[in-house]
């Protein structure tokens, strides 16, 4: 391991085990140890999010995976914290557990096209280390590849291994798509992908919410977002529910300096109008 420093929830440092695909996170939502596989160490992603927090970010897709490469840095990652002193020496009294291995990174992760034989790789490891039903495989993604064969033989394969995917839901609208994510995807093709991951997966949308020049969402944006909510509903997908969180650290973006964190009792209020359209809500502020 290349530093010591402890870890905290605001240090997301991706270079903190000295690796190239593999990095450890404390994670405030899920309050314990996050072992993060980096997909993307090119910084690139098909989207844009105007609050991402990766310095550098360019459009583009995932390079080639050095699979090999990938499985030693797990093999060794995994060691270090199940056998070795990783809990006692970098992670905080209170959260020294390990709750999951996190398909993120620097961009979107299914854009990798060895994405499935990511998904396989990890599950032998995870049976080797035996965690395989202890600990979670959770995919974070912005969801807009979910309808290609092989993000789905991915997500298949993702839900044997107590799988879960946080799928990106920021709008429901085409113009709050293009100002927060900068996509020109519409909102109906991103809830049909919605849909395609919910059925091969356990899902939850991920949203994240904050004010534009000092404005909050509008009410155009949560009346569309809660119809969503409805549709989501209606059509029986079966979502697990709605991650909402605000601005924890600071975007990366050109845009950075319009975006603020809104109040905690707005994100509440929020949740509450969603859970009264049927789903549960975790809040992280």
């Amino acid at each position: 391991m290349a530093h010591t420093s402890p870890l905290t929830p605001v240090n997301h440092d991706r270079d903190s085990a000295g690796m190239t695909y593999v990095y450890p996170v404390v994670s405030r939502r899920a309050g314990g140890v996050s072992v993060g596989v980096n997909l993307n160490p090119n910084n690139a992603c098909n989207w844009a999010c105007v609050y991402c927090q990766v310095p550098e970010l360019q459009r583009g897709t995932a390079p080639e995976i050095d699979l090999a490469q990938l499985e030693t840095e797990l093999r060794a990652m995994l060691g270090d914290i199940v056998h070795g002193d990783f809990m006692q020496t970098r992670v905080p009294e209170g959260v020294r557990r390990l709750n999951d291995i996190a398909l993120s990174g620097n961009g979107e992760p299914t854009s990798a096209r060895a994405f499935p034989h990511v998904v396989e790789l990890i599950g032998r490891v995870m049976a080797d280390f035996d965690l395989i039903g202890k600990i979670k495989l959770v995919l974070i993604t912005n969801g807009s590849l979910a309808d290609r064969p092989r993000v789905r033989e991915g997500l298949a394969k993702m839900a044997a291994l107590n799988g879960e995917v946080w799928f990106k839901f920021d709008s429901a609208t085409a113009a709050g798509m293009r100002a927060l994510n900068q996509t020109r995807i519409s909102p109906d093709t991103q809830f049909e992908r919605l849909a395609v991951a919910a059925r091969l997966c356990p899902t939850w949308l991920q949203t994240c919410v904050f004010a534009v020049d000092g404005k909050p969402p509008s009410d155009l944006e949560t009346t569309a977002y809660l119809a969503a909510i409805a549709r989501i509903q209606q059509q029986q997908i079966p979502l697990q529910g709605v991650l909402l969180y605000g601005l924890a650290r600071p975007s990366m973006q050109p845009q950075a300096r319009r975006l603020s964190a809104l109040p905690a009792e707005w994100l509440e209020r929020f949740a509450e109008q969603i859970r009264a359209a049927g789903l549960p809500v975790k809040v992280s502020p």
